[in-house]
């Protein structure tokens, strides 16, 4: 605490963390009032103090005011789709951190399970709302039953002026004698549009499969599918991209993988994978999924059946490799494709070639793909030459 008072803040943020205290004195008389806490929690949503990333006494202030309510909360009021799930994690890190120096007993601590989540909430689409907020406009001027605005009405006076002069002038120049007609200009004989060079063509290859390093934020389990786990990932996309959303201040996709049962939960916390980033997303039981997790299994043996039990190893890329920077197969680098078309099986063509090496290595064989255009066999590389890895499968088979 004496650290946060010797902290040094802006007026700004000094005005800020006043309010933010009135705010917690509010919530104390009335801990569920639910405008508070909706404003609370969407204000939490992309930061992880109330200051953004500052921690100040207001974080404590409000943790002091909630805390006694927020221990009473069910997983609905917690996680579900009414519930203020931003608001617990703050309150969980302010009782946990040592930024703030609170020294609580574990007796006395909010449990947060950071496996009960009841909901996720989907990426935004941002042409469906464009198109949503079209047809709003569309009925709302349906629904003036065509009265007549003021610029309507003003561009009918302006034009009723234009057509005035015009017969005035008309009518000045027949007086005059000189309304005759003049001749019509010959027409220039158009000259032939020149044709179009036919589109050149690109030839299947491994590079045209975005391939890039991803950073997973979050990972919980499907509330539907046993087998699935949901994961926000950071993988480079600029605001505004389609079928992404921002948490905690990152532009980030929804990823639905099948590694529930197959890859512990606490290992797809916070690390960094290798994810296929121009599939054309796909709903998985009720969430859409707009990327994959790449990962190695051993290779069937011909007349072998896929039990799905593993193992299985993510794909690690290197260690200085930062979210969204792409990787390519040596001897097959180039420019992707914005989104595969499922229709030229670009994945399916090229995917069988995936694999390790003996140096447990992620690479591309080239012998494995008749479409590849030559037997080589190139490592998953960072642009700088860092290598993507496995943990201990030779040979296997990378999807």
């Amino acid at each position: 605490m004496a650290a946060l008072e010797a902290q040094k803040l802006s007026s700004t943020e000094e005005t800020e963390v006043q309010q933010w205290i009135t705010t917690s004195e509010r919530l104390k008389a009335s801990p569920a009032d639910a405008s508070i806490l909706d404003k609370l929690n969407t204000h939490l949503t992309s930061r992880a103090t109330l200051l953004g990333s500052k921690p100040s006494k207001a974080d404590i202030a409000i943790y002091e005011s909630l805390a006694p309510t927020v221990k009473s909360w069910t997983a609905e009021q917690r996680t579900g789709q009414q519930g203020h799930p931003h608001i617990v994690r703050h309150l969980d890190f302010v009782q946990n951190s040592g930024l703030f120096g609170l020294k609580i007993s574990d007796e006395d601590k909010i449990r947060v399970d950071p496996e009960e989540i009841l909901y996720v909430k989907p990426p935004t689409d941002a042409k469906a709302e464009k198109e949503r907020l079209k047809k709003e406009k569309a009925a709302a001027a349906a629904a003036a039953g065509g009265e007549t605005t003021l610029v309507d009405r003003t561009k009918a006076v302006a034009q009723a002026v234009v057509d005035k002069a015009v017969e005035a002038k008309d009518a000045v120049a027949a007086v005059a004698g000189v309304g005759e007609a003049k001749p019509k200009k010959e027409k220039k004989e158009k000259a032939p549009k020149p044709q179009k060079a036919p589109a050149v063509t690109t030839p299947p290859s491994p590079h045209l499969i975005d391939l890039r390093v991803g950073h997973i934020l979050k990972a919980i389990k499907h509330p539907e599918a046993d087998s699935l786990y949901v994961s926000t990932i950071a993988m480079g996309d600029k605001p505004g991209t389609d079928d992404t959303e921002e948490y905690e201040g990152q532009v980030c996709r929804t990823v639905c993988s099948g590694l529930n049962g197959l890859v512990p939960l606490e290992e797809m916390q916070g690390r960094k994978v290798v994810v296929v980033a121009n599939l054309k997303p796909v709903k998985m039981r009720g969430i859409k999924s707009c990327a994959m997790v790449l990962a190695a299994s051993p290779r069937l043996k011909e007349g072998e059946v896929d039990d799905h039990k593993g193992p299985v190893e993510l794909v690690t890329p290197p260690a200085d490799a930062k979210a969204g920077e792409r990787v390519c197969f040596d001897g097959w680098r180039g420019e992707p494709e914005g989104v595969l078309n499922p229709k030229k099986k670009i994945w399916e063509t090229f995917q069988p070639g995936f694999t390790t090496t003996d140096n447990l290595e992620v690479a591309f064989d080239g012998s494995a793909v008749e479409a590849a255009g030559k037997a080589e066999v190139g490592k998953l590389t960072t642009a700088g030459g860092g290598t993507c890895t496995v943990k201990t499968l030779k040979g296997a088979t990378v999807r």
